[in-house]
């Protein structure tokens, strides 16, 4: 499809293609369809980073909290999105040895009590030890230091997720 027929898309198509670019948070696509025609992909993109940029911390701290424990109960469960479980299993993150799952378990839950919302990171730009690095560093941050970086951690993630719903290798093309 090129982006001709994703600015033609209707209301529901769109969201439920692109609804979940940014975790949990299909109200980020609702409220972009109206920005269309679009030009391009990095224009969609910029559409959805604008949005986010607008809203207050609260509301960037909302986006935070939509994200999954890394290699926490939802992966065990199987209760992650789908996107979450393919991007966590490329890391790694579906296979951590019982060190590993507890050190993540143990730092997922002082980061979460100290800042009140997940650790996130693109798990895709990453690997199981690197996340396990940042996220030990990443607990020393301050909060505000650590809402932003998350917020460009989920641009990221967003970014890749936009690049697999649309075909990059053919220009304009879904």
């Amino acid at each position: 499809m090129d982006i001709n027929l994703v600015n033609a898309l209707p209301y529901e198509d769109f969201v439920n293609i692109f609804g979940n670019v940014v975790e949990k948070c299909p109200i980020i696509t609702a409220s972009v369809w109206s920005k269309r025609p679009f030009v391009s992909l990095p224009a969609l993109e910029a559409a959805i980073s604008e949005f986010i940029d607008s809203l207050p911390e609260s509301g960037k701290e909302g986006i935070l909290r939509c994200h999954p424990d890394l290699a926490g109960r939802d992966l065990q469960r199987g209760t992650l999105t789908l996107e979450s479980r393919e991007e966590q299993a490329r890391a790694g993150l579906d296979s951590l040895n019982s060190a590993e799952a507890s050190r993540m378990t143990r730092l997922n839950e002082e980061y979460k009590e100290r800042f009140g919302f997940p650790f996130v990171i693109c798990a895709r730009m990453n690997d199981k030890a690197n996340i396990l690095r940042q996220l030990s560093e990443r607990c020393q941050n301050e909060r505000a230091v650590e809402r932003a970086r998350g917020i460009e951690e989920v641009k990221k993630i967003c970014r890749l997720r936009l690049q697999g719903l649309v075909l990059t290798d053919a220009p304009n093309k879904l």
